[in-house]
């Protein structure tokens, strides 16, 4: 009696978060390690099915690193990475495709469907949704790596319209049919910021944002715009946060609600951070002008 009263009690505490964020829609950003653990996958995809059904509307936005990795090394093509962005010659840009949008879709598909779910997997290059232009930097051609350059909604809003939940490969194209590879970070924003995403979520390996990078327990809950401003001058946020942090600051200016970064080799990390007080992740949010 007792459990089932206090399984009560979770979800009386939960409706308060569950009626606020009916209706919006959140983009959720999936990839990493936690797409190589199978009890963690089943767990996210657990969680995504039941947000859809308690009224958010998701959008999820995956990687596919390591799934690529494995079958550039299988056919014996050669990976080359400069600052972090893999250089996508056409070859490559053939089997990024194929992984991508053949198989970690695909599979994603999969496991939503097996919990009851209505997922639709697609691309970039579907509906025209994601018109993009070869990436430059530092003068440095790295191939077939692209920016996006607009977000077309169409498809996406007719999608959610009629109950379906978006699975997207982060692969665009331009007016003269090149094929490009997008980060998936950059993906979730671009695509939160033009469906007026309430949240966007990132998946992470790390807890979140911390302020000593060797202490769990200094985990920052809560963080304004203008903080991670002066977290990253101070050096506090350091390393491989920093370009995470920055996509999440990037989501708050171009209008996303708040931004969350998590552990998502956490089990119901989705849940835990959405419908409880504190989460388990840092949340960005814009700090208004006083």
């Amino acid at each position: 009696m007792n459990d089932g009263l206090e399984k009560a009690q979770v979800l009386i505490d939960a409706l308060p978060y569950i009626r606020e964020f009916n209706g919006h829609t959140v983009v959720i950003k999936y990839g990493g390690s936690a797409m190589l653990d199978p009890s963690i996958n089943e767990t996210i995809v657990k969680d995504i099915v039941m947000l859809k059904l308690v009224g958010l509307k998701p959008i999820i936005v995956h990687g596919g690193g390591p799934e690529i990795n494995n079958m550039l090394c299988r056919l014996n093509i050669k990976s080359e990475f400069i600052n972090g962005l893999r250089v996508t010659t056409k070859e490559t840009m053939e089997v990024v495709e194929m992984v991508l949008a053949g198989k970690v879709n695909k599979q994603i598909v999969e496991m939503i469907s097996q919990e009851g779910g209505c997922p639709v997997g697609i691309t970039g290059k579907d509906g025209k949704m994601i018109r993009a232009k070869k990436i430059e930097k530092d003068g440095v051609d790295l191939g077939y790596v692209g920016d996006i350059v607009e977000v077309n909604t169409m498809l996406l809003q007719s999608l959610i319209d009629n109950s379906f939940i978006p699975v997207i490969a982060p692969i665009g194209s331009d007016d003269e049919g090149n094929t490009y590879n997008i980060n998936a970070d950059y993906a979730a924003v671009a695509i939160a910021a033009a469906m007026n995403a309430e949240k966007l979520v990132f998946l992470t390996d790390v807890e979140g944002v911390l302020k000593d990078k060797n202490d769990p327990s200094s985990l920052i809950s809560f963080l304004s715009d203008k903080e991670a401003k002066g977290y990253i001058k101070d050096g506090v946020i350091a390393g491989g946060m920093i370009p995470k942090v920055e996509c999440c600051m990037e989501a708050i200016e171009k209008g996303v609600s708040m931004v969350h970064i998590l552990d998502g080799r956490k089990k119901h990390a989705l849940v835990l951070e959405i419908y409880t007080p504190n989460g388990i992740g840092t949340m960005m949010y814009k700090k208004e002008e006083e």
